[in-house]
């Protein structure tokens, strides 16, 4: 990575949800937390999290040079909601299949 750029992942045990038109798309108690410069918390959702089945497989994909490629997904009315890394880079494999949220709400104890 380069100079003065770092990317950590931990093992989070927030409740974290995802709520689009009041209708839950996620849910996890342990979401991985990447935290990387110059970016806000995101929180990775194990797959059995999000109900895929929502989703709908978006032509969008982007390049991260320290994470590698995103796909995308999209709800009805928000696109590119979604993404996740199928082959990410060494450095972050744990979040290998895990799905980002644009807007995860953390659900208060």
């Amino acid at each position: 990575m380069s100079t003065g750029h770092r990317i950590t992942i931990e093992q989070g045990t927030e409740h974290v949800r995802v709520v689009r038109d009041g209708q839950t798309i996620a849910e996890s108690r342990s979401p991985l937390l990447l935290r990387e410069t110059g970016c806000p918390v995101r929180y990775y959702l194990p797959p059995e999290d999000v109900r895929t089945e929502l989703l709908t497989p978006s032509d969008t994909s982007t390049h991260c040079p320290f994470k590698g490629d995103a796909s995308y997904w999209s709800l009805p009315g928000a696109p590119d909601l979604v993404w996740a890394y199928h082959t990410p880079k060494a450095e972050v494999a744990q979040v290998k299949d895990h799905f980002c949220f644009f807007d995860t709400e953390v659900v208060a104890a």
